[in-house]
């Protein structure tokens, strides 16, 4: 059984993220991004579905920009721009992918 403390674990010595579950509906993970970290990734192929387990950072998809903290949950479409940036606080973030990620990390 997967924990998001363990996977968050897994995440950091992966360098970001680490997928812990995968059926062909749907592909689950966990991202970590270090204070100051840069989010590297590029639009997806798969909606997908971000929970901010802990951490604080900005998020921008396509234009619109926001704070985000704890508890949030954001929706990306499939192939929308969109990054995680300004991180203040370690960001662990449970993330979805619907259908299963094309390309994991």
């Amino acid at each position: 059984m997967a924990t998001i403390e363990s996977e968050a674990e897994e995440a950091r010595r992966k360098k970001g993220y680490a997928e812990f579950l995968r059926v062909p509906a749907m592909s689950v993970g966990v991202y970590v991004l270090e204070v100051g970290g840069v989010d590297h990734q590029t639009p997806h192929a798969e909606d997908e579905v971000y929970y901010v387990v802990r951490g604080a950072a900005r998020f921008r998809k396509g234009e619109e920009e926001q704070k985000i903290t704890a508890g949030d949950v954001l929706f990306v479409a499939a192939r929308e721009p969109h990054r995680f940036h300004s991180v203040t606080e370690e960001l662990v973030v449970l993330v979805v992918f619907a259908p299963a990620e094309s390309s994991p990390s």
